[in-house]
């Protein structure tokens, strides 16, 4: 008599969307949006401006409701049972309502504070410092980040997701703003991330260097996934061939918010 084979087990996306539709002050931003991304993966989300992109990012991380469709995170749906302790954000730019001046090393550290703890984990001071040396900033400890200049602010934003050891890194335009050496800093330190096995989302203008970590593209037009497979392929040394697909006339979007440096994503 034969043995049954055990079933295997199937591990859940680190992000599902299905039918995801996003309406903001009366005007369809996402329409019918379907989205899997596979752990260990990293998927880039391209597309012009006002494509939606920004938002299909706050939608999937809670900051924007949704208005038709479901989204899970690590197999739970969004509300407070979903694992955000897992994941990091980094917005396009530092919030406007950051509140008070703090310095670099208190706004990496409040990325360990998770829901409505107030208390810090053991080792939190040591973890912001290595975080920051991460970005290059470990000179710029002390420094008031409202006296940064614009690169130096989204390093931060960057060490602040990096602080909590994500397993999911979703990153809106990371390198806006950032010059090229800089750049190149920051790419290698994703691919130490990717070859850890962290999962990474990236919404991306162009490719640019980050054209060899991507493992998969979707490109968004008007809202809608129009892309959903390999990368494009560059033309030339300084172009990527996804122009076909994202230069399309803009729809409406509103300009990204992101949370403040006090408030996580999700719930």
């Amino acid at each position: 008599m034969s043995k049954a084979m055990p079933h295997a087990t199937v591990e859940a996306p680190v992000v599902r969307a299905d039918g995801v539709g996003v309406a903001l002050g009366g005007q369809h931003i996402l329409t019918g949006v379907d989205l899997s991304v596979a752990s260990g993966e990293v998927l880039a989300l391209l597309g012009a401006n006002g494509s939606g992109k920004s938002t299909l990012v706050r939608a999937l991380l809670g900051v924007v409701p949704t208005s038709t469709g479901t989204v899970q995170l690590f197999g739970a749906p969004l509300g407070p049972s979903a694992p955000w302790s897992r994941i990091g954000y980094v917005p396009q730019r530092l919030p406007a309502a950051a509140g008070v001046p703090s310095t670099a090393l208190e706004v990496v550290t409040s990325g360990l504070l998770h829901g409505r703890t107030l208390r810090l984990p053991h080792g939190a001071r040591r973890r912001a410092l290595d975080a920051l040396a991460e970005v290059d900033l470990a000179d710029r400890v002390h420094q008031r980040v409202q006296d940064m200049s614009g690169g130096q602010q989204q390093r931060v934003l960057i060490a602040r997701a990096l602080v909590r050891r994500p397993d999911l890194l979703v990153l809106d335009e990371p390198t806006s703003g950032i010059d090229i050496p800089t750049q190149a800093t920051f790419v290698d330190t994703v691919a130490r991330l990717r070859e850890s096995g962290t999962t990474i989302v990236v919404i991306l203008h162009e490719l640019g260097p980050f054209a060899p970590l991507i493992d998969r593209a979707v490109v968004l037009r008007h809202g809608r996934v129009v892309h959903d497979g390999a990368p494009p392929r560059p033309r030339g040394d300084h172009a990527d061939s996804f122009h076909d697909h994202t230069h399309a006339h803009p729809d409406p979007e509103p300009p990204p918010t992101g949370p403040t440096l006090s408030v996580e994503v999700g719930p």
